[in-house]
């Protein structure tokens, strides 16, 4: 539940975009250009998987509840910041570089996390994790609309009582997401010992300490050894070509609808529809990955994903706009569960957080 929640703030707070996108459009951003303001949504993209890396080998280092606590206090400021934002530059900063660094806090320990709890079903249980975003997605947008279009709230109170959403919804996640806890003698079970239970086991002095030493030297072999891995490689590739132009119809679908003619309403729900359509895209092929294998299912969503994207213009009616953010909700929530997945396959059990880090940091490139 707690790693549901980081997805639900971060990457489902993320998926709402669109809404700011067409909001700024017509009122505090009215000035600046469609092209400028979505930069805000696409460097926040950039900024969230940029810093995956970081916040992944940190995962495996210290554990997750460091970098929670630190993305959650750096999220949180960054939502308060832009609710008293006027200036594009300032909007830029707050919404695009602050707030987007600070998600790869967040989601990444979550991801590494959950990963380790499960050897079987490990498809279906990333698939509800992630499925927190679409869920976000969802939710999001129609908090939004409805306090910003219908009831009159102000645009800095809308955001503000999204930061109080979201201070208790963080503070259960950096309750709940704690690693497994293995004790000496249960075997080869997916779990890992932290380091003091590991120093007591090996009975302290210089005997820790040169435990100690191995385990860092192992850790940088297999470090090594992940980077000269081929089919990480590829994966990593595959995946960065799959997410160039992804995130346009999250950000674009609202502002393309009233292009169109559509209402404002209409349009605004366009955003949840796509998320709501990706809530069942991580979890039916989550189940069918756990049968049919994580990199069939995950490539055959993305070929899938990137046809429809190419019918996007085709769309023009109230009913066939619909039917398109259905059809590319469900195929893209497909990549979005299952990335995680093929990297923790690739990756010795110890550098999972590291390699869902170093696999988000080669997606922020595109």
């Amino acid at each position: 539940m707690g790693a549901f929640f980081t997805f639900f703030c971060s990457v489902g707070f993320l998926n709402a975009f669109g809404v700011f996108q067409e909001h700024y459009e017509s009122h505090q951003l009215s000035n600046h250009s469609s092209f400028d303001i979505s930069w805000i949504g696409s460097f926040s993209t950039f900024a969230l998987f940029a810093g995956a890396p970081i916040a992944g080998i940190l995962v495996d280092r210290v554990g997750p509840t460091v970098p929670l606590i630190f993305g959650s206090l750096a999220m949180l400021l960054a939502i308060f910041m832009t609710s008293l934002c006027h200036q594009y530059y300032r909007f830029f900063l707050a919404q695009a570089v602050l707030l987007g660094a600070s998600m790869s806090c967040l989601f990444c320990p979550a991801i590494a996390t959950v990963s380790r709890y499960f050897q079987k079903n490990k498809g279906l249980a990333m698939g509800v994790t992630v499925e927190g975003s679409s869920t976000g997605g969802v939710i999001w947008p129609i908090v939004l609309n409805e306090l910003l279009n219908k009831d009159g709230v102000s645009f800095g109170w809308t955001i503000r009582i999204v930061g109080f959403i979201m201070i208790s919804l963080l503070v259960l996640a950096v309750l709940t997401v704690t690693p497994p806890v293995k004790k000496v003698g249960e075997g080869n079970a997916p779990c890992v010992l932290p380091e003091e239970e590991e120093i007591n086991a090996s009975g302290g002095g210089q005997r820790s300490e040169k435990t100690f030493q191995e385990n860092i030297e192992s850790d940088k072999k297999d470090f090594v050894s992940l980077l000269n891995d081929t089919a990480f490689l590829i994966l990593c590739l595959g995946l960065a070509m799959s997410y160039l132009g992804m995130f346009s119809p999250f950000f674009y679908a609202t502002s393309y609808a009233q292009s169109l003619g559509h209402s404002t309403s209409f349009a605004f729900y366009l955003v949840s529809i796509i998320n709501g359509a990706s809530f069942f895209g991580r979890i039916l092929p989550g189940i069918l990955a756990d049968r049919y294998g994580y990199f069939n299912v995950c490539g055959a969503a993305a070929l899938l994903s990137g046809t429809i994207a190419l019918c996007w213009t085709t769309a023009k009616s109230s009913r066939g706009l619909v039917i398109w953010c259905l059809a590319y909700g469900l195929t893209s929530g497909a990549i979005m569960s299952l990335q995680s997945v093929c990297a923790a396959q690739l990756a010795p059990h110890a550098l999972q957080g590291t390699a869902v880090g170093l696999l988000m940091g080669s997606v922020a490139l595109t």
